[in-house]
Order: C-alpha cells, then sequence, then structure tokens
C-alpha cells in the first residue's frame, strides 16, 4: 500500500474533504477523522437515510476511523494537539476563520510539527479577495462559469449533475497533498496548501477562454446544448434507442464517412474542411440521425463506429453503468458490504498503480467508534484517561 504509513487528521465533512482523504484511505494512509459530538459529519444525515444510516456518508468515509469530541470543551484541545505531533497531514474543510479561532491554522500547528502537511478546502480559498463568502458545490459551478455553459442553447444555466466542484476539489487537494509530502522527503520541511473549488472548476475551461481572445470578441461562448459550435460532427445524436455520442476531428472524418457507407461525404464541399462541416452543422446532424434510424439498433450502430474507429459511446445512465462489464470488470464499480445498508454498489478507486493491485478499504466507521483505539494506540492514553475523558463528557459516541 503505497501511503502504508502515513497518518492523517481529517477535519473534513461533507464531499470536497471526504473525497481527498477517502483516496487517501484507499491507499493504505491512517484516516482519523475527527467528527464534532453529538451529530458528527453532517453527511451522515443526508439522504437516503436507512436506520440511521446514510449511504452519503458510507460511500465518502470507507476505510477511515471515527475520533468524536466536544470540540468546544477545553479538554479537546490537548488531544488535538496531542495528535497533531503524531501525524503527517492535515486536511480541513471548515468555514472561514474557525482553524484560526482555536489555534490550529498551518502557523500555529507548524510549530508543534515541523513536518505536518496541511491543506484547507473552501469554495473560494482562503487567500483571497472573497474568503469571507461560504459556498458549497452550485455556487463554485456559477462562479467558475461552469454552470454558464451547461444546459440548452437557448435556455437557462445548468448545474452539472453530480458534485463536480466538490469532487474537483478533492482530488486537487490529494494531489496537492501528495506532492507536498514528496517535498518533505527532500526537504524534511511541511507546508499548506490553499485549496479553492472555484479555482479547481475555472481550470477545466479551455476554448471558452481561449478562443474570444484569439478572435477579438468575435465568438462569445454560450451553452451549445447537445452538440459543439466549433467543431462538427461532436454532439449528442438521437439514435433509435436512446443517444449516442460522436466525436470527430479532421482525423476521423474519413472514418465517419466508411462507417455511414457514404465516401462521397468526405469530399463533399459542405463538409470536407471542420469549418465548412461546422457551417453546415444542421444538414451533417440530420445525414447522420438518419442513417441511425436506418439502422435501427443502437448496438450494431456503435459496432459499425467502433469497426472504423470513429470515436462514440452510448450515453449510459448512472445506473445503466452498474451493470455494465467494464465498470465491474475494471473495478470501477465494487461491491461494498455495510453493518448496516448491507450490499452496495460503489465507485471503486479510480486510480491504477503497478505495485497496488488490492482497493478494499474496510466499513465507513459509526460516530465515535474508534475513540479508544485512537486514544491509546497514537497517543498512549490509558484506559483510565479515556474513561474520564467519556466521563467528562469530552468524547462521545454512538450506539452500534
Amino acid at each position: 500500500m503505497i501511503l502504508k504509513g502515513i497518518r492523517v487528521l481529517d477535519f473534513t465533512q461533507y464531499l470536497a474533504g471526504p473525497t481527498a482523504t477517502r483516496l487517501m484511505a484507499e491507499m493504505g494512509a491512517d484516516i482519523i477523522k475527527v467528527e464534532r459530538a453529538k451529530d458528527g459529519d453532517p453527511s451522515r444525515l443526508l439522504p437516503i437515510v436507512k436506520d440511521k444510516r446514510s449511504g452519503y456518508f458510507v460511500q465518502q468515509n470507507l476505510g477511515k476511523r471515527s475520533l468524536c469530541i466536544d470540540l468546544k470543551s477545553k479538554g479537546s484541545q490537548k488531544i488535538i494537539l496531542d495528535l497533531v505531533n503524531e501525524v503527517d497531514v492535515v486536511i480541513e474543510n471548515f468555514g472561514p476563520g474557525v482553524m484560526e479561532k482555536r489555534g490550529w491554522d498551518f502557523k500555529q500547528l507548524k510549530k508543534i510539527n515541523k513536518k505536518i502537511v496541511m491543506a484547507s478546502i473552501s469554495a473560494f480559498g482562503r487567500d483571497s479577495l472573497l474568503s469571507h463568502k461560504t459556498g458549497f458545490d452550485w455556487i463554485a459551478q456559477a462562479f467558475a462559469g461552469i454552470m454558464d455553459m451547461t444546459g440548452p442553447e437557448d435556455g437557462s444555466p445548468h448545474p452539472v449533475g453530480v458534485g463536480i466542484a466538490d469532487i474537483s476539489a478533492g482530488v486537487h487537494t490529494f494531489a496537492a497533498v501528495g506532492y507536498a509530502l514528496f517535498n518533505r522527503e527532500r526537504t524534511g520541511e511541511g507546508q499548506w496548501s490553499d485549496i479553492s473549488m472555484v479555482d479547481c472548476l475555472f481550470h477545466s475551461h479551455e476554448v471558452n477562454l481561449q478562443v474570444p481572445q484569439l478572435t477579438g470578441g468575435a465568438f462569445v461562448p454560450k451553452r451549445m446544448g447537445a452538440h459543439h459550435k466549433l467543431l462538427c460532427p461532436c454532439g449528442v445524436f438521437n439514435s433509435p434507442e436512446g443517444h449516442i455520442v460522436i466525436l470527430c476531428t479532421q482525423g476521423q472524418w474519413g472514418n465517419l464517412c466508411k462507417a455511414l457507407e457514404r465516401p462521397e461525404l468526405e469530399i463533399d464541399a459542405r463538409f470536407d474542411t471542420p469549418e465548412s462541416r461546422v457551417s453546415n452543422q444542421d444538414q451533417l446532424i440530420m445525414i447522420i440521425e438518419e442513417w441511425m434510424a436506418q439502422i435501427g439498433e443502437d448496438e450494431i450502430i456503435l459496432e459499425k463506429l467502433e469497426s472504423n474507429r470513429v470515436p462514440s459511446s452510448p450515453v449510459l445512465s448512472p445506473t445503466d453503468a452498474l451493470e455494465h462489464p467494464y465498470f465491474n470488470e475494471r473495478g470501477t464499480v465494487r461491491v461494498t458490504t455495510d453493518r448496516i445498508l448491507g450490499t452496495m454498489k460503489l465507485p471503486g478507486f479510480p486510480l491504477r498503480f503497478s505495485d497496488q493491485k488490492i482497493y478494499e478499504p474496510g466499513n465507513a466507521p459509526f460516530l465515535g467508534e474508534h475513540n479508544s483505539d485512537i486514544l491509546r494506540e497514537v497517543l498512549g492514553y490509558s484506559e483510565k484517561t479515556v474513561r474520564e475523558l467519556y466521563e467528562k463528557g469530552i468524547l462521545y459516541q454512538e450506539n452500534f
């Protein structure tokens, strides 16, 4: 396991931060998830909740250990600072000023552990003009220009249908922490990463920023709907049984003409250059969809496209993907068994390493499940001390 021996103090909640620490858990890191008594990570209450157990929480917290503390109590401060001295990484996504108020910001933590690597995740970044603003995924999508580019061509802006800002920030944090640990190996010094959800999404723009500048403003980026406005064919085509996506650059245009059994289209003046295909997009879309209708079956259409090396794909629903052989054979979908929810199919680990073949994280923790284990194993607290912390209300554990 690549990160075996790396210990992480995880103050994160909801999705962005837990994504980063979930990926680290998959690679063998010991994730100590610090949760506030008596409710813990708010995602424990996100739908769907079954028998007081949230599938949302389970998915994002596999393989982590839960330490539940009354963070308002004086006794909690010592526990946290003791842990800082024993961990490699601290990750948090609290609201603005929370870590500073408690004396847990990087400047203070580095005094305790000079090798500490820390990452802070927020909507607008800690060091920015808008650091005071709170925000969730859709807020970041809106501000980063992603929402403005999504949806029907003549309709209103639409949010992307997944937690793209949260997940992107989590993956960027995962990368930042990894490189900070690598740098620590060379220098012996830790450092802090300031991760903004908006920055991570804005990083996704390409032609939306380049083309307006290179055309002197002649091209104005806008929602494109089902088909790209600068490349054709590139879009979602109505097929006999659903929808099929085709994306052809100049290099694949001849291949598509062969698949259509229309070789004359390759030199047709309406379609022989990228620019002419864009100018006559409506006609080309109609030709392709008419061909699909004549074939009559999506599977045969896709076989013809693939045999001619035309980049294409059926539009799968998330539930379609769960049953597709690709996802299951590669481990992109894996089966987990939760102690309350039972068997669930969830996304698997998205990375592949030659020296790590197994990605089987443990269960998602119950609230405070590992209080005693963490304090005794990591900090060397006695059973008597742990018992006293429970008696004083500093530690909390749900019944499970």
